[in-house]
């Protein structure tokens, strides 16, 4: 098949992430796939680097010039199908669709749990879609609730990981090593996130949390960029963590500093599908502290994956750590548990599988 992306956002998270994974997935499988999004967007970057063909158009905003672009790139490179993944893409996708004479079929995937009006506007849209994709079963919930679309075209497909790259270290020897490679005391107990830093995904809580454990052998990594790395700053200078936390940024092997971790962190209170970091660590075999948010009780079952805790309570999350600090054999225990379901359920094949299967369906007559 010859498959487009479309992409307005100009951010670098699991959303970007799982698109150009998929779409190297599919071209090792022999299809066509490129991505349109903004020429700054950090996706027209990296897509190189994922090894996907990449055309800059102005898909940013809802605009006149947005839409004749991409009307222009449609018609001239006819493909089978559009698989759009933000708000202003899918309106310059359908408008543009509606407007070809032999338009390719439209893909819709929705990524984040934030509510969706079910406004005359929106249901026309999604209806434009021969198929609607959700990263969780309760997102395809919502949507089937809101508008009403037909349960036969809107499907849950999480994002899949790869389950060679996010492994588990063999032994305290081969976590100590992967403390000592990034530059971390060996001697030291770790607790970690890794995410996108974005108010939603509870860092400021985290913090709070971490303050009040008062375990000066346990060191906070907090790996990420994003929007809220000033109130992180500001909230570890506020708390006197400076010297206790390490903000080691934007990085390109997220696994090497999973596998350095002792306990993962994933405090979200809004927006969630299944989060990919939840999913890394869980096939790395870490106890994980979370919350129930989203569709993330669909990666994690409470108290057999993961310990859940309520949204922005700091006090649940730090007791919910220090669970986990003190009963050695109870965390490993959730992690093993985790590793054996993640590995059943969230592989990338699994993905690929699904993802190929609703493009086959969008395009057949």
């Amino acid at each position: 098949m010859k498959i487009l992306h479309t992409e307005a956002s100009c951010g670098w998270g699991g959303q970007e992430i799982r698109i150009l994974e998929e779409a190297r997935g599919l071209i090792a499988r022999g299809h066509q796939v490129s991505i349109a999004c903004p020429a700054h967007a950090r996706m027209t970057a990296e897509a190189p680097r994922f090894g996907v063909p990449v055309v800059a158009l102005p898909l940013e905003f809802k605009t006149v010039a947005g839409f004749l672009a991409l009307r222009r790139h449609l018609a001239a490179t006819r493909p089978d199908v559009v698989n759009t993944h933000s708000s202003s893409d899918s309106w310059l996708t359908g408008l543009a669709c509606a407007t070809l004479g032999r338009p390719p079929a439209i893909v819709r995937t929705r990524h984040i749990s934030a509510p969706v009006s079910g406004n005359f506007a929106n249901r026309w849209l999604y209806r434009q879609a021969r198929g609607v994709v959700t990263t969780g079963e309760s997102l395809r919930r919502h949507l089937l609730e809101i508008l009403a679309l037909d349960p036969r075209r809107v499907v849950s497909v999480p994002t899949g990981i790869d389950t060679q790259r996010f492994s588990p270290v063999k032994c305290a020897a081969d976590k100590a090593a992967a403390k000592a490679a990034l530059g971390l005391d060996p001697q030291q107990r770790h607790l970690g996130i890794v995410a996108t830093l974005r108010s939603w995904k509870g860092h400021l809580f985290l913090l709070d949390a971490y303050a009040q454990l008062n375990r000066p052998e346990l060191h906070l990594l907090i790996v990420g960029e994003g929007p809220m790395r000033g109130p992180i700053e500001d909230k570890i200078a506020a708390l006197k963590l400076g010297g206790r936390v390490t903000l080691a940024g934007q990085r390109s092997d997220p696994e090497h500093w999973l596998q350095a971790l002792d306990i993962f962190c994933l405090p979200s209170y809004a927006n969630e599908g299944v989060p990919q970091a939840i999913l890394q660590a869980m096939l790395c075999a870490l106890p994980i502290v979370t919350t129930p948010v989203g569709a993330i009780l669909e990666a994690v079952s409470a108290g057999n994956t993961a310990l859940v805790v309520p949204p922005q309570d700091a006090a649940a999350l730090a007791r919910a750590i220090a669970r986990l600090l003190d009963e050695s054999e109870f965390a490993t225990r959730l992690g093993e548990s985790a590793r054996r379901r993640a590995s059943a359920n969230f592989s990338k094949e699994t993905m690929l599988d699904r993802m190929e299967s609703v493009f086959l369906q969008a395009t057949t007559p």
